[in-house]
């Protein structure tokens, strides 16, 4: 009988783990191709053949989405699978338009099909929305779960862009393990901040294989996502994070539509700076959607040091690449502190070279924010150098990396940081009863 032929939508993330989940070592199917979209510099690699498998002995070309029809029409592709985050529901069905006018069918494969049971507890922590404040919160559940006398590893969505055999299993327990592993800024973003409280994160591309080595060293795995993808592994409790600043996204985007609707607690991040109607938005849509869920309000806390320096001062703002560029926002943290103290914003897409001058084009809704990209060495070389073209005289970094570590301008950089607030102390509420059900 013929294999069918299977083509994965993808950003180096999700595809991989639903190739391995769903098609790997299975002889009904041949993945002729992944495409690749979000993430530069990926399209023209392969997934190598000792990832995928014997049945792939030159491994799996990795094509640009543009070429999804004309690929599907040349090697008679039956399925069209979508197996990446963050995307307008219109943006979805645009998608699954394209592959069903070329004759495919278009598979969202489901949580059943794509979550790895773990024989510890689980605790995932997603978003509906790039930026929401996943991350503040994943660091206070670590720690909270830490300070209760648990083993926690924390496995981290992937963000596999470099070697990926290397990265099949990774390891991260320092920051010269970041540096021997050559990690991107938009890597380091995500590890640094759990490296720094003495955390261990785990990540990669065979996530059976990450999970088993997590289990090792944990009493508790905490799976921390990616965009708003649903989690890798079957969550016994399953926070998201919803964003008051762009409320309605919750029903609006994929698959963070279905993680608000799966979550057992939503919690509602950055209540102290979003427009009440904006909050009270958010609740009716989870009393809607998810009335089982249990909807808590929070806050960010963000604080810079000697923030008086910033009063009159040229300040060049960087934020969360992710966040600014398909995250949709316009702001992040760093902007609301230019903004409280008085500095003078400047237009970073005045000096933006390379890539970096490209991005603004991308996204018209950016202006004067820098996006902390960094996806390689000549990308981050674009960053230094747009930043030491600009007059500023500071550089507010609102990243959560330390980009002191990574690259050197003429101007002083000072790092914002922002912490989750559980202002009601329901967060550790829930992580107390959660303790109470899986004892040690």
């Amino acid at each position: 009988m013929a294999r069918q032929r299977v083509v994965i939508l993808g950003a180096a993330g999700r595809d991989f783990h639903n190739f391995n989940m769903l098609y790997r070592g299975r002889e009904a199917f041949e993945v002729v191709a992944f495409t690749a979209a979000q993430i530069p510099n990926i399209a023209g690699r392969a997934y190598p053949s000792v990832l995928a498998g014997p049945s792939y002995p030159n491994g799996i070309p990795i094509v640009p989405e543009a070429e999804l029809a004309d690929l599907i029409r040349r090697e008679q592709v039956v399925l069209a699978v979508l197996s990446y985050s963050d995307l307008p529901h219109l943006e979805v069905m645009h998608k699954a338009s394209i592959a069903l006018a070329a004759g495919a069918t278009f598979v969202l494969p489901g949580p059943r099909e794509t979550e790895l049971k773990s024989v510890r507890p689980v605790v995932s922590i997603c978003a509906v929305r790039t930026g929401a404040g996943k991350s503040p919160l994943t660091r206070f559940i670590s720690r909270y779960l830490r300070s209760h006398g648990r083993r926690v590893a924390i496995v981290r969505h992937p963000m596999p862009y470099g070697d990926l055999v290397k990265q099949a299993v990774q390891r991260f327990a320092t920051m010269e393990d970041l540096d021997r592993a050559d990690c991107t800024i938009e890597e380091r973003e995500e590890y640094e901040p759990h490296l720094r409280e003495g955390a261990i994160v785990f990540a990669g591309v065979d996530y059976e294989r990450i999970l088993r080595a997590a289990e090792k060293e944990a009493d508790i795995v905490l799976w921390d996502g990616g965009n708003n993808d649903l989690p890798f592994f079957h969550p016994d409790l399953h926070f998201v994070v919803a964003d008051p600043h762009r409320a309605g996204h919750e029903l609006s985007y994929h698959p963070g539509e279905a993680n608000f609707r799966m979550a057992d607690v939503i919690v509602i991040s950055k209540t102290d700076s979003a427009p009440p109607e904006k909050v009270q938005q958010v609740e009716e849509s989870a009393a809607r959607a998810n009335p089982r869920a249990r909807v808590i309000r929070s806050a960010l806390k963000v604080t810079v040091p000697d923030s008086s320096r910033l009063k009159g001062r040229k300040v060049l703002v960087v934020e969360d690449g992710p966040t600014l560029t398909h995250g949709g926002m316009a702001f992040g943290a760093a902007t609301l502190v230019a903004e409280a103290n008085g500095a003078l914003i400047v237009d970073a897409q005045a000096s933006a070279v390379g890539s970096l001058a490209e991005v603004y084009r991308q996204y018209p809704h950016l202006h004067r924010i820098l996006p902390a990209m960094g996806y390689g060495d000549v990308q981050v070389h674009e960053l230094e150098e747009t930043i030491r073209r600009s007059d500023a005289e500071l550089v507010l970094d609102g990243s959560p990396v330390d980009l002191k570590r990574i690259i050197h301008v003429p101007q002083p950089i000072v790092s914002v940081n922002y912490e989750f607030d559980d202002r009601d102390g329901r967060v550790a509420a829930e992580l107390d009863e959660f303790l109470g059900q899986h004892p040690r």
